[in-house]
Formats: C-alpha cells, structure tokens, sequence
C-alpha cells in the first residue's frame, strides 16, 4: 500500500529533524527549560542506544513501514527520502558513530555549563 511509503517518508523526515535537534538543540535549550529537559534526555537515549549498540525506534519503525510497502527490499522511496537516509545513516564503523556522539554530548555540555557560567559572572 502507498500509504506505506508515505510514512516511511515521513518517519525519515522526522529522524532527520531529531538529529538536528540533537546537534544543535542546546542553542535553544539554554533559552527554555522544557527544550533543555527533552534536549539532555534525548542526547542521554542517544549515548545509550550507541553503547550498548541498541537499535533506534525510529530506525526499526522505517525499517517496518518500508517492508510493509514492498517486502522484496527493492528500492522503492522518494528521492529526497533517499538522501535523507544518506544523511541518516552515515556509513562509518561502529566504534565512530560512538566516539561521534560522545563527542556530541560533550559539546552539548560545554554549551550548557558555559552558558550557566556566563550567567554567574
């Protein structure tokens, strides 16, 4: 069914927009409290599912939204859909897609603590 693939879609779109939220999502957390709390737990999620190489449920949910569309695997999305996986799903060893969100985390830290520190003085 159509509607599918449409939803895959649309689940891609939205793992794309929560990544971005978890690069850059203390930029606008350290103006607003609740951004912060959804910010920190978000990055949190993300360290863990990559320690203990969980799968995101956002990835299974594609995974499964794309079978339901067309179970022989062939490559049936949208071209903008397909990049976006690009971009999703970079094509790096295990190992530095930890090192990447550790580092992520760590950034994100700075930001926070750098922020409240500035406000101190």
């Amino acid at each position: 069914m159509k509607i599918y693939a449409y939803l895959a879609n649309v689940v891609i779109f939205v793992h794309l927009l929560w990544i971005l939220f978890l690069i850059s999502g203390a930029f606008w957390g350290v103006r607003h409290r609740a951004v912060k709390i959804v910010h920190i737990l978000g990055l949190g999620y993300a360290f863990i599912v990559n320690l203990f190489d969980f799968y995101c449920p956002l990835t299974r949910l594609e995974i499964w939204l794309e079978y339901k569309y067309s179970p022989s695997g062939a490559y049936t999305g949208s071209f903008i859909a397909h990049y976006m996986e690009k971009i999703i799903y970079i094509d790096l060893p295990d190992w530095a897609i930890f090192l990447l969100t550790a580092a992520l985390c760590a950034f994100n830290t700075w930001i926070y603590l750098g922020k409240k520190i500035r406000r101190k003085n």
